[in-house]
């Protein structure tokens, strides 16, 4: 009796735990934040039980997207419709609820450079643990261990090593290019849908500029990530329940699958140039080798020293951003780029022209890149003016 009676007290412990920090997680934190924030001189809706303000971003994100969008619209209000008429109700320093977290939104200059600039006051926050089947890598690193990630990275982006990539660059667009080509008709037009091509181009990049020789399989990983960000992107639609990521769900049995499948891809790669290396071959220059490379390098200059360098899982990882990371985000850019210049036909002539004098017949090359000033390749600079 003695020994059913201590089970049942610490479970009835357990559950009023339990009982408690659901409460906490569903209604006393949110509330004491939402105080905190309204102290501060934000504003935004009052929390709503759990799901926040999801129900109202989805309705209106359908809104938006049941239509065709026309040249004449706002794109803010197409692409992100609830921020925009929250920023419009309750100014440009505010707050949204994605569910019980609320998000708080800044858009003067001087404070977004405060929260970029002081790193200590204003950390990153914690991935998302489905994020995390993505990719982590640099980006989810702070302090010391962000510096000394970044410090074996940055040679493999050095703009005089990218232009080695330009060739790959090249060759990936005129296969996109030839394809277009054979589907014109007779009088040398069509109709087409360049958002797949788009993909599939920037797909190609990423795959022969960061694994080279290992191109095909580049493709297979390029191809398992797609699926996991859609997937991923699915779940965290909803409201998110700690723990449901573990449920043997299809879709989590799936996102599983495809993590342990890319992790296995990746590492056969990084293998076989590991043991390349070891044997005194000239290191590919590909990302992934060029990224091998520094990373032995600092190690060999630190060899006394522990921690130092990044172990088979963390290159894994820096791997999986290079896609997660480039992929989607060059591909929307250059659609836009597209749409731009096909409403704004004059910066497409002079566009056209300069490339036409810079290049001529010949192929893109690293040195002709840097003598275009319309078709910048410079990130910073992007100036858009009216021509006349």
């Amino acid at each position: 009796m003695k020994i059913s009676s201590v089970a049942v007290f610490f479970a009835f412990i357990t559950l009023l735990i339990f009982t408690w920090r659901l409460l906490n997680w569903v209604w006393l934190r949110p509330k004491k934040l939402e105080r905190s924030l309204r102290k501060q001189g934000l504003t935004g809706n009052s929390y709503r039980l759990l799901h926040g303000d999801f129900r109202e971003i989805s309705r209106m994100n359908n809104e938006a997207n049941s239509g065709p969008i026309s040249f004449s619209d706002d794109t803010v209000q197409r692409v992100l419709p609830f921020f925009y008429h929250s920023i419009q109700k309750y100014g440009k320093n505010s707050f949204t609820w994605l569910g019980p977290k609320p998000v708080v939104n800044i858009m003067e200059p001087e404070l977004i450079r405060d929260v970029l600039l002081k790193h200590n006051a204003f950390p990153k926050p914690p991935p998302h643990p489905l994020g995390k089947l993505l990719a982590t890598g640099v980006v989810a690193l702070e302090g010391e261990q962000w510096t000394k990630r970044r410090k074996i990275i940055n040679p493999a982006f050095h703009l005089e090593k990218l232009k080695h990539m330009v060739s790959a660059f090249q060759l990936s667009c005129s296969d996109m290019v030839n394809k277009w080509e054979k589907k014109l008709s007779l009088d040398g037009s069509c109709e087409l849908d360049i958002w797949p091509y788009l993909q599939i181009l920037t797909g190609d990049v990423i795959s022969r500029t960061a694994f080279g020789s290992s191109y095909e399989e580049g493709r297979r990983i390029f191809q398992l990530q797609k699926e996991q960000a859609h997937l991923v992107a699915q779940v965290t639609q909803l409201v998110y329940v700690p723990g449901w990521r573990f449920f043997p769900t299809k879709t989590n049995r799936r996102m599983r699958q495809i993590r342990n499948e890319v992790n296995a891809l990746l590492k056969g790669i990084i293998e076989k140039r590991e043991k390349a290396m070891k044997v005194g071959e000239t290191a590919n220059h590909d990302l992934l080798g060029l990224l091998m490379e520094s990373n032995y390098r600092e190690m060999q200059e630190n060899d006394e020293r522990k921690n130092v360098g990044m172990g088979i899982k963390d290159v894994i990882e820096e791997c999986k951003l290079f896609y997660f990371a480039g992929q989607e985000t060059t591909s929307v850019l250059l659609l836009w780029t597209m749409v731009l210049l096909s409403k704004h036909s004059n910066w497409q002539d002079r566009a056209r022209e300069e490339v036409l004098r810079v290049f001529g017949n010949k192929k893109p090359d690293g040195d002709g890149l840097n003598h275009l000033k319309i078709v910048s390749i410079n990130p910073i600079y992007i100036q858009y003016s009216n021509p006349s």
